[in-house]
Protein backbone atom coordinates (compact mmCIF):
# COMPACT_ATOMS: atom_id res chain seq x y z
CA UNK A 1 0.00 0.00 0.00
CA UNK A 2 1.44 3.39 -0.69
CA UNK A 3 1.78 5.89 2.15
CA UNK A 4 0.43 8.92 2.34
CA UNK A 5 2.79 11.79 2.37
CA UNK A 6 2.57 13.68 5.17
CA UNK A 7 2.20 17.39 5.07
CA UNK A 8 4.18 19.66 7.39
CA UNK A 9 2.20 21.88 9.30
CA UNK A 10 4.72 24.20 10.04
CA UNK A 11 7.37 26.11 7.91
CA UNK A 12 10.61 26.21 9.05
CA UNK A 13 13.25 29.27 8.75
CA UNK A 14 16.84 29.44 9.58
CA UNK A 15 15.94 26.30 11.26
CA UNK A 16 13.40 27.63 13.62
CA UNK A 17 9.95 26.20 13.06
CA UNK A 18 7.20 29.27 11.73
CA UNK A 19 3.49 28.37 12.97
CA UNK A 20 0.65 29.61 11.00
CA UNK A 21 0.16 32.20 13.33
CA UNK A 22 3.87 33.87 13.35
CA UNK A 23 3.16 33.70 9.68
CA UNK A 24 0.21 35.90 9.88
CA UNK A 25 1.87 38.22 11.96
CA UNK A 26 4.89 38.52 9.77
CA UNK A 27 2.27 39.07 6.42
CA UNK A 28 0.28 41.57 8.72
CA UNK A 29 3.82 43.35 9.28
CA UNK A 30 4.51 43.70 5.97
CA UNK A 31 1.24 44.58 4.82
CA UNK A 32 1.80 48.05 6.85
CA UNK A 33 3.99 49.31 4.18
CA UNK A 34 4.97 52.22 5.95
CA UNK A 35 6.01 50.09 8.79
CA UNK A 36 7.60 47.51 7.34
CA UNK A 37 10.07 50.35 5.00
CA UNK A 38 10.77 52.06 8.01
CA UNK A 39 12.18 48.69 10.15
CA UNK A 40 14.48 48.50 7.09
CA UNK A 41 15.60 52.04 6.95
CA UNK A 42 15.53 51.87 10.70
CA UNK A 43 18.22 48.58 10.54
CA UNK A 44 20.43 50.34 8.03
CA UNK A 45 20.98 53.45 9.77
CA UNK A 46 21.78 51.69 13.06
CA UNK A 47 23.94 48.90 11.63
CA UNK A 48 25.84 51.26 10.02
CA UNK A 49 26.16 53.93 13.21
CA UNK A 50 27.07 50.39 15.34
CA UNK A 51 30.45 50.17 13.47
CA UNK A 52 30.70 54.14 13.99
CA UNK A 53 34.66 53.65 14.44
CA UNK A 54 34.36 52.16 10.79
CA UNK A 55 32.70 55.17 9.57
CA UNK A 56 34.33 58.16 11.22
CA UNK A 57 37.54 58.12 12.98
CA UNK A 58 40.59 60.03 12.75
CA UNK A 59 42.50 56.95 12.93
CA UNK A 60 43.33 55.13 9.58
CA UNK A 61 41.65 52.04 8.60
CA UNK A 62 44.64 50.18 7.68
CA UNK A 63 48.52 51.20 7.44
CA UNK A 64 51.19 49.82 5.35
CA UNK A 65 54.30 50.90 6.31
CA UNK A 66 57.99 49.38 5.53
CA UNK A 67 55.92 46.13 4.30
CA UNK A 68 54.15 45.74 6.94
CA UNK A 69 50.39 46.16 7.85
CA UNK A 70 48.95 47.99 10.73
CA UNK A 71 45.65 48.33 11.87
CA UNK A 72 45.23 51.67 13.82
CA UNK A 73 41.90 51.89 14.26
CA UNK A 74 41.93 48.61 16.33
CA UNK A 75 45.53 48.80 17.55
CA UNK A 76 47.25 51.67 19.31
CA UNK A 77 50.90 51.56 18.03
CA UNK A 78 53.11 54.71 19.04
CA UNK A 79 54.82 57.23 16.88
CA UNK A 80 58.34 55.39 17.17
CA UNK A 81 56.41 52.13 15.03
CA UNK A 82 56.85 54.95 12.18
CA UNK A 83 59.68 56.48 12.54
CA UNK A 84 59.35 58.96 14.66
CA UNK A 85 60.38 60.57 17.20
CA UNK A 86 58.06 59.65 20.31
CA UNK A 87 56.74 56.65 22.29
CA UNK A 88 53.25 58.02 22.98
CA UNK A 89 50.58 57.21 20.37
CA UNK A 90 51.02 58.39 17.13
CA UNK A 91 49.06 61.08 15.62
CA UNK A 92 48.23 60.39 12.04
CA UNK A 93 46.63 63.77 10.95
CA UNK A 94 49.86 65.31 11.72
CA UNK A 95 51.62 66.02 8.49
CA UNK A 96 54.78 65.18 10.11
CA UNK A 97 53.80 61.56 10.79
CA UNK A 98 51.32 61.53 7.30
CA UNK A 99 54.82 62.20 5.46
CA UNK A 100 56.60 59.35 7.25
CA UNK A 101 54.50 56.87 6.55
CA UNK A 102 53.17 58.01 3.23
CA UNK A 103 56.66 58.06 1.90
CA UNK A 104 57.56 54.55 2.67
CA UNK A 105 53.85 53.14 2.16
CA UNK A 106 50.36 53.98 1.97
CA UNK A 107 46.95 54.88 4.45
CA UNK A 108 43.55 54.04 4.15
CA UNK A 109 41.40 56.15 5.91
CA UNK A 110 37.61 55.53 6.95
CA UNK A 111 35.14 58.05 4.74
CA UNK A 112 34.81 60.80 7.58
CA UNK A 113 38.55 61.17 8.99
CA UNK A 114 37.03 62.93 12.31
CA UNK A 115 36.13 61.34 15.33
CA UNK A 116 33.30 62.52 17.73
CA UNK A 117 36.08 64.40 20.01
CA UNK A 118 38.52 65.40 16.80
CA UNK A 119 39.23 69.10 16.81
CA UNK A 120 40.00 70.72 13.11
CA UNK A 121 42.83 73.15 14.07
CA UNK A 122 42.57 73.82 10.08
CA UNK A 123 39.68 75.61 10.38
CA UNK A 124 40.19 78.63 7.75
CA UNK A 125 37.03 80.60 9.60
CA UNK A 126 36.40 80.46 13.40
CA UNK A 127 34.44 78.26 14.96
CA UNK A 128 31.37 77.22 14.53
CA UNK A 129 32.44 76.43 10.98
CA UNK A 130 29.76 76.04 8.10
CA UNK A 131 29.82 72.87 5.99
CA UNK A 132 32.61 72.72 3.56
CA UNK A 133 33.85 69.84 1.61
CA UNK A 134 36.28 68.94 4.59
CA UNK A 135 33.27 68.70 7.19
CA UNK A 136 30.31 68.16 4.99
CA UNK A 137 27.92 69.60 8.19
CA UNK A 138 30.09 72.13 9.85
CA UNK A 139 31.82 72.33 12.82
CA UNK A 140 30.48 72.77 16.61
CA UNK A 141 31.51 75.72 18.89
CA UNK A 142 34.76 73.66 19.65
CA UNK A 143 36.10 72.99 16.28
CA UNK A 144 34.63 69.42 16.29
CA UNK A 145 33.06 67.80 13.46
CA UNK A 146 28.89 67.39 13.09
CA UNK A 147 28.70 64.31 10.75
CA UNK A 148 31.12 62.13 13.20
CA UNK A 149 29.39 63.63 16.68
CA UNK A 150 25.88 62.84 15.13
CA UNK A 151 26.77 59.14 13.81
CA UNK A 152 28.35 58.74 17.24
CA UNK A 153 25.15 60.03 18.84
CA UNK A 154 23.12 58.42 17.07
CA UNK A 155 24.60 55.27 18.45
CA UNK A 156 24.45 55.87 21.53
CA UNK A 157 20.92 57.19 21.78
CA UNK A 158 19.55 54.23 20.17
CA UNK A 159 22.23 51.84 22.34
CA UNK A 160 21.07 53.37 26.03
CA UNK A 161 16.85 53.06 24.46
CA UNK A 162 17.38 49.65 23.93
CA UNK A 163 18.97 48.59 27.23
CA UNK A 164 16.41 50.74 28.68
CA UNK A 165 13.62 48.90 27.30
CA UNK A 166 15.16 45.73 27.50
CA UNK A 167 15.54 46.22 31.42
CA UNK A 168 12.21 47.79 32.21
CA UNK A 169 10.61 45.34 30.06
CA UNK A 170 11.97 42.49 32.21
CA UNK A 171 11.27 44.53 35.69
CA UNK A 172 7.80 45.69 34.47
CA UNK A 173 6.86 42.55 33.36
CA UNK A 174 7.74 40.34 35.88
CA UNK A 175 6.20 42.91 38.85
CA UNK A 176 3.15 42.76 36.68
CA UNK A 177 2.94 38.85 36.56
CA UNK A 178 3.25 38.44 40.81
CA UNK A 179 0.61 41.28 40.96
CA UNK A 180 -2.63 39.55 38.39
CA UNK A 181 -1.10 35.97 39.00
CA UNK A 182 -1.36 36.55 43.24
CA UNK A 183 -3.59 39.51 43.54
CA UNK A 184 -5.55 39.68 46.83
CA UNK A 185 -3.19 41.88 49.68
CA UNK A 186 0.11 40.99 47.05
CA UNK A 187 -2.04 43.51 44.85
CA UNK A 188 -3.32 45.75 47.18
CA UNK A 189 0.14 46.46 48.25
CA UNK A 190 2.37 46.46 45.19
CA UNK A 191 -0.61 49.30 43.69
CA UNK A 192 -0.14 51.78 46.26
CA UNK A 193 3.54 51.10 46.29
CA UNK A 194 3.70 52.20 42.41
CA UNK A 195 1.17 55.07 43.17
CA UNK A 196 3.54 56.63 45.75
CA UNK A 197 6.42 55.45 43.51
CA UNK A 198 4.76 57.33 40.36
CA UNK A 199 4.50 60.44 41.91
CA UNK A 200 8.53 61.30 42.34
CA UNK A 201 9.47 64.23 40.27
CA UNK A 202 11.82 62.55 38.49
CA UNK A 203 13.94 65.61 36.94
CA UNK A 204 14.12 66.75 40.54
CA UNK A 205 16.09 63.77 41.19
CA UNK A 206 18.04 63.72 38.34
CA UNK A 207 19.10 67.35 39.38
CA UNK A 208 20.12 66.50 42.96
CA UNK A 209 22.14 63.41 42.30
CA UNK A 210 23.83 65.19 39.58
CA UNK A 211 24.97 68.20 41.97
CA UNK A 212 26.50 64.77 44.15
CA UNK A 213 27.68 62.95 41.26
CA UNK A 214 28.50 63.09 37.69
CA UNK A 215 26.43 61.15 35.59
CA UNK A 216 27.37 58.51 32.90
CA UNK A 217 25.72 55.67 30.65
CA UNK A 218 25.06 53.52 33.49
CA UNK A 219 24.35 55.99 36.31
CA UNK A 220 21.54 57.08 33.66
CA UNK A 221 20.19 54.04 32.94
CA UNK A 222 19.82 52.59 36.85
CA UNK A 223 18.02 55.95 37.60
CA UNK A 224 15.64 56.17 34.21
CA UNK A 225 15.16 51.87 35.04
CA UNK A 226 13.68 52.65 38.40
CA UNK A 227 10.60 54.44 36.90
CA UNK A 228 10.58 53.13 33.49
CA UNK A 229 9.53 49.62 34.51
CA UNK A 230 5.57 50.83 35.42
CA UNK A 231 4.87 51.52 32.01
CA UNK A 232 4.41 47.67 31.37
CA UNK A 233 3.62 46.82 34.85
CA UNK A 234 -0.10 47.80 34.02
CA UNK A 235 -0.78 45.65 30.66
CA UNK A 236 0.60 42.70 32.19
CA UNK A 237 -0.88 42.75 35.46
CA UNK A 238 -4.01 43.26 33.69
CA UNK A 239 -3.65 40.73 31.44
CA UNK A 240 -2.79 38.01 34.52
CA UNK A 241 -5.65 38.89 36.44
CA UNK A 242 -8.28 38.16 33.42
CA UNK A 243 -6.69 34.69 32.89
CA UNK A 244 -5.31 33.55 35.76
CA UNK A 245 -8.81 32.24 36.75
CA UNK A 246 -9.54 30.38 33.16
CA UNK A 247 -9.73 26.33 33.20
CA UNK A 248 -6.46 25.38 31.70
CA UNK A 249 -4.72 27.32 34.44
CA UNK A 250 -6.95 25.24 37.16
CA UNK A 251 -6.32 22.01 35.23
CA UNK A 252 -2.39 23.12 35.59
CA UNK A 253 -2.58 23.63 39.36
CA UNK A 254 -4.82 20.55 39.67
CA UNK A 255 -2.36 18.44 38.03
CA UNK A 256 0.23 20.21 40.55
CA UNK A 257 2.27 22.05 38.10
CA UNK A 258 4.36 24.66 39.79
CA UNK A 259 3.63 28.25 40.08
CA UNK A 260 6.54 30.19 38.64
CA UNK A 261 5.80 27.50 35.14
CA UNK A 262 2.10 28.43 35.35
CA UNK A 263 2.79 32.54 35.53
CA UNK A 264 5.95 32.35 32.40
CA UNK A 265 4.91 29.36 30.36
CA UNK A 266 1.37 29.28 30.10
CA UNK A 267 0.25 32.70 31.58
CA UNK A 268 2.63 35.06 29.90
CA UNK A 269 2.20 34.72 26.08
CA UNK A 270 -1.28 35.66 26.22
CA UNK A 271 0.65 38.63 27.91
CA UNK A 272 3.17 39.32 25.61
CA UNK A 273 0.87 40.43 23.02
CA UNK A 274 -0.21 43.45 24.42
CA UNK A 275 3.26 44.13 25.66
CA UNK A 276 5.12 43.91 22.60
CA UNK A 277 3.05 46.47 20.78
CA UNK A 278 4.18 49.14 23.56
CA UNK A 279 7.85 48.05 23.18
CA UNK A 280 8.98 50.58 20.46
CA UNK A 281 6.74 53.47 22.01
CA UNK A 282 8.74 52.78 25.14
CA UNK A 283 12.14 52.69 23.00
CA UNK A 284 11.37 56.13 21.12
CA UNK A 285 10.34 57.43 25.00
CA UNK A 286 13.70 56.46 26.08
CA UNK A 287 15.83 58.00 23.41
CA UNK A 288 13.39 61.24 23.67
CA UNK A 289 14.29 61.04 27.40
CA UNK A 290 17.96 60.81 27.26
CA UNK A 291 17.79 63.99 24.35
CA UNK A 292 16.20 65.64 26.83
CA UNK A 293 18.55 65.40 29.87
CA UNK A 294 21.42 65.98 27.54
CA UNK A 295 19.64 69.26 26.51
CA UNK A 296 19.50 70.37 29.97
CA UNK A 297 22.90 69.19 30.83
CA UNK A 298 21.93 66.48 33.24
CA UNK A 299 22.88 63.68 30.59
CA UNK A 300 26.00 62.37 29.63
CA UNK A 301 29.25 63.54 30.68
CA UNK A 302 30.46 66.90 28.92
CA UNK A 303 32.22 66.05 25.44
CA UNK A 304 30.09 62.97 25.17
CA UNK A 305 28.74 62.70 21.61
CA UNK A 306 25.24 63.54 22.08
CA UNK A 307 21.69 64.45 20.05
CA UNK A 308 20.44 67.00 23.03
CA UNK A 309 23.76 68.60 23.72
CA UNK A 310 24.08 69.25 19.67
CA UNK A 311 20.47 70.89 20.57
CA UNK A 312 21.57 72.66 23.39
CA UNK A 313 24.37 74.11 20.88
CA UNK A 314 21.98 74.94 18.30
CA UNK A 315 20.20 77.26 20.91
CA UNK A 316 23.63 78.83 22.12
CA UNK A 317 24.60 79.64 18.37
CA UNK A 318 21.55 80.83 16.92
CA UNK A 319 24.80 82.53 14.20
CA UNK A 320 24.64 78.71 13.05
CA UNK A 321 21.57 77.16 12.08
CA UNK A 322 23.09 73.67 10.76
CA UNK A 323 23.34 72.73 14.11
CA UNK A 324 19.80 72.73 15.71
CA UNK A 325 18.60 71.80 12.03
CA UNK A 326 21.14 68.57 12.07
CA UNK A 327 20.44 67.63 15.42
CA UNK A 328 16.59 68.47 14.70
CA UNK A 329 16.44 66.55 11.78
CA UNK A 330 18.13 63.44 12.88
CA UNK A 331 15.67 63.57 16.18
CA UNK A 332 12.52 63.63 13.97
CA UNK A 333 13.49 61.22 11.53
CA UNK A 334 14.71 58.43 13.98
CA UNK A 335 11.47 58.81 16.34
CA UNK A 336 9.16 58.85 12.80
CA UNK A 337 10.46 55.78 11.86
CA UNK A 338 10.52 54.16 15.55
CA UNK A 339 6.84 55.24 15.60
CA UNK A 340 6.00 53.74 12.16
CA UNK A 341 7.35 50.45 13.88
CA UNK A 342 5.44 50.63 16.26
CA UNK A 343 2.18 51.11 14.26
CA UNK A 344 3.56 48.10 12.01
CA UNK A 345 3.93 46.04 15.53
CA UNK A 346 0.58 46.79 16.64
CA UNK A 347 -0.74 45.61 13.41
CA UNK A 348 1.02 41.97 13.46
CA UNK A 349 -0.10 40.92 17.12
CA UNK A 350 -4.16 42.61 16.42
CA UNK A 351 -6.16 39.36 16.46
CA UNK A 352 -8.68 41.48 14.46
CA UNK A 353 -6.21 42.00 11.63
CA UNK A 354 -6.99 39.60 8.87
CA UNK A 355 -5.01 39.95 5.56
CA UNK A 356 -7.80 40.20 2.60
Amino acid sequence: MAQIPKTASKDRFLGFAITPLTRRRIENFKANRRGFVSFWIFLFLFTGCLFAELVANDKPLLVRFNGNLYAPVLVSYPEAAFGGEFETEADYRDPFVKNLIETQGWMLWPPIRFSYDTINYDLEVPSPAPPSRENWLGTDDHGRDVVARLIYGFRISVLFGLTLTLFSSVVGITAGAVQGYFGGLTDLLFQRFIEIWAGLPILYLLIILASVTEPNFWWLLGLMLLFSWMALEGVVRAEFLRARNFEYVRAARALGVSTPVIMFRHLLPNAMVATLTLLPFILSGSITTLTSLDFLGFGLPPGSPSLGEMLAQGKTNLQAPWLGMTAFATLAVMLSLLVFIGEAVRDAFDPRKVLK
